[in-house]
């Protein structure tokens, strides 16, 4: 067993949007040492007090936690869970200092207009990562 636990990352995301869950996906397959953690937060039984997390923020801009108790917000969410799952090379892209302020801003604006997005680019996103990772339907 390793004596140096690596911290766990539970991400708050919406299930309701396509590429949010076509990329929950892709996370969850290459996450090879189960560090990764997902919490719909449009399921019926999702609970903001049971995980400390607001939906209505949470559907403004992603929401993550680490095992650590750390709330981790936006792009920075992405840079620790590719870090987690071994794709290092983007979570330093995202994790650049002079990188985080455009970063955030194009997430945010990503983040507004996701429904809209995911209706044009949604299904064949998770019918591409559905294929890549082995799973059928969406």
């Amino acid at each position: 067993m390793n004596p140096h636990k690596e911290q766990t990352l539970t991400l708050y995301f919406d299930g309701s949007c396509p590429l949010c869950l076509a990329e929950m996906r892709l996370l969850e397959h290459k996450d090879q040492k189960g560090l990764l953690r997902f919490e719909d937060i449009t399921a019926k039984n999702f609970s903001e007090d049971q995980h400390g997390v607001v939906c209505e923020l949470a559907m403004k801009s992603i929401k993550g936690r680490l095992s650590s108790g750390e709330y981790l917000d936006g792009i920075e969410v992405f840079a620790k869970a590719y870090e987690l799952v071994g794709l290092r090379t983007y979570a330093k892209c995202l994790s650049a200092k002079r990188l985080q302020a455009p970063l955030a801003w194009c997430y945010l604006k990503f983040a507004q207009h996701r429904h809209r997005l995911s209706k044009i680019f949604g299904p064949v996103a998770l019918k591409l990562v559905n294929a890549y990772v082995g799973k059928k339907g969406t």
